[in-house]
């Protein structure tokens, strides 16, 4: 059967109330821009306080898109079976030990959020992870017990004392990222009376379990603060450690690999400023190691006396290591031990009490380098297909040898390894169990490139079954996100099978804006520059075609949050090339919020994106771009965009208002379907089988935007 979607005759209706504005002596006319409350602080804590006239208009267009849909209800059910099927359902962690226990989450069969668990350390035996709930086992946090009772539950995470006495927990109930921190005593099993609220969730605990160190949000919810909770004491007396006064920058916390030190990070997109506090001294006063300068960039790790320094100083686009003394790491006494090398990034460095190891990039193809401390000798570990994800996880140990590392390509399911620095021997941990059954056989896994406007040759890595005719009509489902730095690796996703299986490609744009092929693929799709991101991704697309991957109108492009904003651009720039657009919590109305310094995360985004107010080319820049803003009157694709009531990231009025624009501005094609979820924000549903249902929707429209078979 063909799908198809098919919306009612009419579609809601938002009124257009234009409210115009004038920045650098031009007007600036939002006609929808009633659909931000104006209390819209209030929603993001409580949705119930959303004014009527605006839930009753996204209500309106939830059933309008469940209607479109309506055809695709058994398909939806069918795709959810599909994917839960490959999930191993009691699937858990590799155990990290530490000391006498080794910690892991785990799953129960049918639970939706994680269990987080320890065992001794005595009773966890080497080799592939089989039943971890076994002899000794403790379940410290029980993730859906703690969720019973909410729409909506994330689990951020759990953080064990050095004693191993207490772990600190945090969750959010309301999808708007304000964690509430908590205390359980581990004899006990019960949580202490100690509640600390509007934190980013991250804890780091004082060396002797008496106090530990979190991060306040601001009214504005930026992480702002970072402040020292004393057990038994409550959070107005908590005292403040280090208050940023700018609103660009955000704070963060973690401490270092030994163990020795918290770690307090101040940063935007461009410059970063670190401070350290021994562990051991909590109530000592924090020492900068560098204090900031515009566009330096640096991290730090720990060993002995020296101090490990991730950065761009000094010319290095693709970053260089140096080391410093930790009793005077200023950036004159910073001296190289990993050169820069243009072309080669340093994506990040992993310190151990007698190797260094670091992930490396070059050509958006990853791998390891890892250096003995005494003698300098360096080896590398790399892996042999087109396009494969390789990632560190760096545990709790630091007087170790052995490095975890997890691999996999699109084909190949996710293998976690224990790798022995000295020895170079490799022991497979645990290898992705997908219980419905996987042939990586019967499917292929490429990289190609697509030339670009300026002459950039673009990656594009590419999953298809063996079987699928590459003669042009194949549909096929292209991502693409390109901002921030963030890369998009080339890992196994098991969702996709059930479009790849379909006779879809599934196809991911290494666009810039990215880090693909080092910090300049980022530096070229960012501000002024930020076109690049858009042509790249449309260049992608005609080379899928030209290449008989699929054909035009044959391509869903898909991408969320800054790849939503692509997802706008390319539907304006480029309609004709795609069959849909899939927009999940789309940033599309980019000048008037980077016009608003009240916005949450405005100000840190200006190094991003630019501050139209304050800068007129970069006013221009991203008026010409902007998707909300450069809705012509042309045909669409059929596009869905998807929403969090309570995303803080970005906020639920700029899908409703670019969808009511492009209604009221397209002259055909379509439909144009707004979903909404009214109890989550930025990462939709949190529960791991819920949120299938939302990319089983994903799935479904892709299906029949495309006109595929079901």
């Amino acid at each position: 059967m063909t799908l198809r979607l098919s919306p009612p005759a009419a579609a809601p209706t938002a009124p257009a109330r234009p409210v115009t504005v004038t920045v650098h002596g031009r007007a600036v006319t939002d006609p929808y821009a009633w659909l931000k409350a104006e209390n819209w602080k209030d929603v993001l804590k409580d949705p119930a306080a959303l004014p009527a006239e605006i839930r009753t208009l996204l209500a309106a267009e939830n059933a309008y898109a469940e209607a479109a849909l309506a055809g695709t209800t058994a398909l939806r059910e069918t795709l959810v079976a599909e994917m839960r099927g490959r999930i191993r359902e009691d699937d858990g962690s590799v155990p990290d030990l530490d000391g006498p226990f080794a910690y892991y989450t785990r799953y129960r069969e049918g639970g939706q959020h994680p269990l987080v668990c320890r065992r001794p350390a005595a009773l966890v035996a080497p080799g592939l992870v089989g039943d971890l709930s076994g002899e000794g086992e403790e379940i410290l946090i029980d993730g859906d017990r703690e969720g019973e009772g909410h729409a909506f539950f994330s689990l951020e995470g759990a953080a064990h004392s050095d004693d191993h006495a207490l772990v600190a927990w945090s969750a959010d109930t309301k999808g708007s990222e304000l964690y509430t921190i908590r205390i359980r005593d581990l004899a006990t099993g019960q949580d202490r009376e100690d509640r600390v609220a509007a934190t980013t969730g991250d804890v780091v605990w004082s060396a002797d379990g008496k106090a530990f160190w979190y991060v306040a949000v601001d009214e504005n919810h930026r992480p702002a603060t970072v402040m020292l909770h004393r057990l038994g004491t409550p959070q107005s007396d908590d005292a403040t450690v280090y208050e940023e006064s700018d609103a660009g920058f955000f704070v963060g916390i973690g401490e270092t690999q030994s163990g020795a030190y918290l770690v307090v990070t101040a940063n935007d997109h461009e410059t970063s400023e670190v401070h350290l506090a021994e562990r051991a001294t909590p109530f000592a006063p924090l020492r900068v190691v560098a204090p900031r300068e515009h566009k330096l960039i640096y991290s730090v790790e720990h060993r002995g006396d020296d101090v490990f320094v991730l950065t761009n100083a000094d010319g290095a686009e693709d970053f260089k290591i140096a080391v410093a003394p930790v009793a005077d790491p200023a950036r004159a006494n910073w001296r190289d031990l990993i050169p820069h090398r243009a072309g080669v990034m340093i994506r990040f460095q992993h310190v151990l009490a007698r190797h260094l190891v670091r992930l490396e990039l070059e050509n958006a193809r990853p791998r390891l380098i890892v250096r003995d401390a005494e003698s300098g000798a360096e080896h590398t570990v790399a892996f042999a297909e087109e396009a494969y994800s390789l990632g560190l996880s760096p545990g709790h140990a630091f007087d170790t040898d052995l490095v975890r590392f997890t691999y996999s390509s699109m084909t190949t399911p996710a293998e976690t390894y224990d790798y022995h620095a000295a020895t170079r021997e490799r022991t497979l941990r645990k290898r992705q169990d997908v219980p419905s059954g996987h042939d990586p056989a019967a499917y292929v896994t490429r990289r190609l490139f697509a030339t670009a406007p300026d002459g950039e040759e673009v990656p594009v890595s590419l999953l298809h079954r063996r079987d699928t005719p590459l003669d042009g009509t194949a549909p096929l489902l292209l991502y693409g996100y390109g901002s921030y730095g963030s890369l998009m690796s080339a890992a196994f996703r098991t969702n996709p099978l059930s479009l790849v299986d379909r006779g879809f490609v599934y196809a991911i744009a290494h666009v810039r804006g990215g880090t693909e092929k080092g910090w300049r693929w980022y530096l070229d799709g960012k501000r002024e520059k930020k076109p690049n991101t858009f042509s790249d991704f449309v260049a992608c697309a005609r080379a899928l075609i030209a290449a008989r991957y699929t054909g035009a109108g044959r391509i869903v492009a898909h991408g969320g949050s800054a790849g939503g904003m692509l997802m706008g651009a390319v539907a304006n720039m480029a309609p004709e090339l795609f069959a849909g657009i899939v927009a999940d919590v789309p940033f599309v109305d980019v000048l008037n919020t980077m016009l608003d310094g009240d916005l949450p995360l405005t100000p840190p985004e200006w190094p991003e994106w630019g501050n139209p107010g304050a800068d007129l080319q970069a006013f221009e820049t991203i008026l010409s771009y902007s998707p909300y803003d450069t809705i012509t009157a042309q045909a669409y694709p059929a596009i869905l965009a998807l929403g969090g009531l309570t995303d803080p990231r970005v906020t639920y009025w700029e899908p409703a208002k670019w969808v009511a624009r492009l209604r009221a501005t397209m002259t055909g094609g379509g439909p144009v379907l707004l979903r909404t979820n009214m109890e989550a924000g930025h990462g939709g549903a949190a529960g791991r089988f819920d949120r299938l249902e939302e990319v089983a929707l994903i799935y479904a429209f892709a299906l029949a935007a495309a006109g595929a078979e079901a």
